[in-house]
């Protein structure tokens, strides 16, 4: 049996909190995913196995249109955790070290700290490495081992498809079996303490490689899996700078596509079943009634989308595009919206539904209403930027590392996606414009459309007009 020890690290609790009256005060249990799209069962996805973060969907409210801030681990992950955008951040690779340009920023988890909550975190929440933590944030703090990416030989039964792992297995000897677990744990000692708790459980799946016991890879039949590549012909009209891979060489490997999509989908369901230890402990601590749960992913993924992109690193719905689901108590329950959020929101909701102060100077906007109301009127656009490199090929190789000598942090490409259009800019002056009322699949670039100049004239305004500060 393997046996996670964790990286611990222990601090002294700050001085100055809130008030000492805990009882009244919600909990926060924040999951977060690693490199998931919305292919789950709650987003009706026809084949993928999700019935725990179903279960959690049937007591919140899940968001159809969530979009990350920057389309890549670090900074994504550094922007939801300071609660501002990356060309505010500066982070906009995976080799930029958190607080590089953010010494004095007050982390999600931080604040909760200040406050009084007892902040505990298992797994990958920032990203990984001692140049990434945040120790200041947690009062205690299991970062992720290795093993996470690399399982012990004894348990690899055999690969499957590019990039899968099958192991023979029980999930508890898995890591996030043991991230899961762990969180379960450090939840109830706060809960025997008395504490109010701030809760992160940060699973490394679905990213690759696909690791997952055996039972998970069975519920999939990978003869029946396909990739959605698209009309070849849509290709034509794709500026170079969005595509991660030259034409005529897809990034997805064609030849074993099915296993690869049957590998990725055995890795949400075996992660969505660590998600239920987590749901389980809620059910049997009865903690619904003072524990806001949040749920999603650092971005979204591909998985052989227009001609053969794989992994992440562009401005297509479904990379920028992650789920979202929020059970607050008292609030809608069950409920969908389709209004715009994005990840930079996160900070300001989860501080107002706890009757905390925010700090000054959030670029996002407090979705609170929306969980009443999931229907009423919100925010007109949501931004998303991804960083390139000017006098390289944008093909990233097997996974982002490919990127690390070639990106240039003032070559973006920035995207706006509102209600019904995704209109996205790339520094070599190319553009792309998408009408998802009828092009929900992003096939038909209408950027040079004469008929739809005003239209392109109003998205370029709001691509340009990002907001820097707090929306209230």
């Amino acid at each position: 049996m393997a046996c996670f020890t964790g990286g611990l690290v222990a601090a002294s609790a700050p001085a100055g909190t809130r008030r000492d009256a805990s009882a009244e005060r919600l909990n926060v249990l924040l999951i977060v995913a690693d490199d998931l799209n919305r292919d789950l069962a709650c987003y009706g996805h026809p084949v993928v196995r999700s019935p725990n973060l179903d279960r959690l969907a049937r007591r919140g409210v899940r968001f159809e249109r969530a979009y990350c801030n920057y389309p890549v681990c670090n900074p994504s992950r550094v922007s939801f955790l300071s609660g501002l955008r990356p060309e505010t951040t500066r982070v906009l690779d995976n080799q930029t070290p958190t607080r590089a340009f953010l010494p004095d920023a007050v982390m999600l988890p931080e604040l909760f700290r200040r406050h009084g909550y007892r902040t505990l975190k298992v797994g990958k929440i920032f990203h990984t490495g001692p140049e990434f933590e945040d120790p200041r944030s947690w009062d205690v703090d299991i970062v992720e081992e290795e093993t996470a990416k690399n399982p012990p030989r004894e348990q690899i039964l055999r690969p499957f498809g590019a990039r899968g792992m099958i192991l023979r297995a029980r999930d508890e000897e898995t890591w996030d079996g043991f991230v899961a677990r762990k969180a379960v744990e450090l939840m109830e000692q706060a809960v025997r303490e008395g504490k109010p708790f701030f809760v992160a459980a940060g699973f490394r799946r679905p990213h690759a490689p696909y690791i997952a016991p055996e039972k998970y890879f069975a519920l999939y039949d990978a003869a029946k899996l396909r990739p959605r590549t698209g009309p070849p012909e849509h290709l034509a009209n794709i500026p170079p700078l969005a595509l991660t891979y030259k034409l005529g060489d897809p990034a997805l490997p064609m030849d074993q596509a099915g296993e690869t999509i049957a590998a990725y989908y055995a890795s949400i369901s075996f992660m969505d079943a660590q998600v239920g230890v987590l749901l389980d402990a809620l059910d049997r601590n009865k903690l619904w009634e003072r524990t806001v749960v949040v749920f999603f992913s650092d971005h979204g993924y591909h998985l052989g989308e227009h001609g053969g992109l794989w992994h992440k690193m562009t401005l297509f719905e479904e990379a920028t595009g992650t789920p979202l689901i929020v059970a607050a108590p008292g609030r809608r329950a069950g409920a969908s919206s389709k209004r715009l959020v994005e990840l930079v929101d996160v900070y300001p909701t989860l501080t107002e539904l706890c009757e905390l102060p925010s700090p000054v100077g959030l670029a996002g906007k407090s979705f609170v209403p929306l969980l009443d109301r999931p229907e009423r009127a919100w925010k007109s656009a949501v931004w998303t930027v991804v960083a390139r490199a000017r006098n390289a090929s944008a093909a990233a190789g097997e996974d982002d590392t490919g990127w690390k000598k070639r990106l240039d942090p003032q070559w973006l490409g920035r995207t706006v996606r509102t209600e019904r259009w995704r209109y996205t800019e790339w520094p070599d002056g190319t553009a792309e414009l998408y009408d998802h009322r009828n092009d929900p699949f992003e096939y038909v670039n209408l950027a040079g459309s004469s008929k739809l100049s005003r239209t392109i004239a109003e998205l370029k305004r709001l691509l340009r007009g990002v907001p820097e500060g707090p929306r209230r």
